[in-house]
């Protein structure tokens, strides 16, 4: 797929990043170039490259409507960006591991025997796992992947926004997912910003590192 980075600057891209609350409504970012921004955020680590991450794009004016009724205290990132993108945690992450370490096998990434043992292994480590320690995993990972995300996204022309503030215990169920199954990780807002947002103070690395 053709890429369409408008920047390769690593530093401007971080660096310049803000949480944009408004955006143009007239900008719509197609369905191309949303898959183009999901497959190079999607490069992120995961634990045992299990890939948990779930997006929901949410972008048509039905979806945006019922999304704001969840989302009450961000509104105008709902109604004026191209999409939220409603991100979640996939607590099946483990069903994916065959085709995955498959694939890999297929594109020459890893050696058949190499590819059984680990999913022999892996399949006795998800059978004995946790529940919790299997969220707190796929919560990591899904913070990753946002992250990266939302700089993928400048890259592309576009900003963001990170938003907590909304129904977790709802959003799954509201767009036909299983609640159980998907945990809400966090929305986040994209499109073309009309204001350059606002720069934030950050403490500076000895108030915030050790050395031993």
């Amino acid at each position: 797929m053709k890429t369409t980075l408008k920047t390769n600057d690593f530093m401007k891209i971080m660096k310049g990043r803000r949480s944009i609350r408004n955006y143009d409504p007239t900008v719509k970012i197609s369905k191309e170039e949303m898959t183009e921004i999901l497959e190079e955020a999607t490069t992120a680590p995961s634990s045992v490259n299990a890939q948990p991450w779930r997006f929901l794009i949410i972008e048509s004016p039905e979806s945006k409507e019922k999304l704001a009724g969840l989302a009450k205290f961000n509104q105008s990132q709902v109604t004026t960006s191209s999409a939220v993108i409603a991100v979640f945690a996939d607590m099946n992450n483990a069903d994916y591991l065959e085709e995955i370490y498959s694939k890999a096998v297929d594109l020459g990434y890893m050696p058949q025997e190499v590819k059984d043992r680990q999913i022999e292994a892996l399949k006795a480590h998800f059978e004995q796992l946790p529940e919790q320690v299997n969220r707190e995993t796929i919560l990591v990972d899904a913070g990753l992947v946002s992250m990266q995300l939302m700089l993928t996204a400048r890259a592309h022309g576009y900003e963001t926004n990170p938003i907590g503030g909304y129904e977790k215990e709802n959003i799954a169920e509201a767009f036909g997912l299983e609640k159980e199954r998907y945990v809400p990780v966090m929305l986040l807002s994209i499109g073309k910003a009309v204001d350059e947002g606002y720069a934030s103070y950050r403490l500076p690395v000895d108030r915030i590192a050790q050395w031993k």
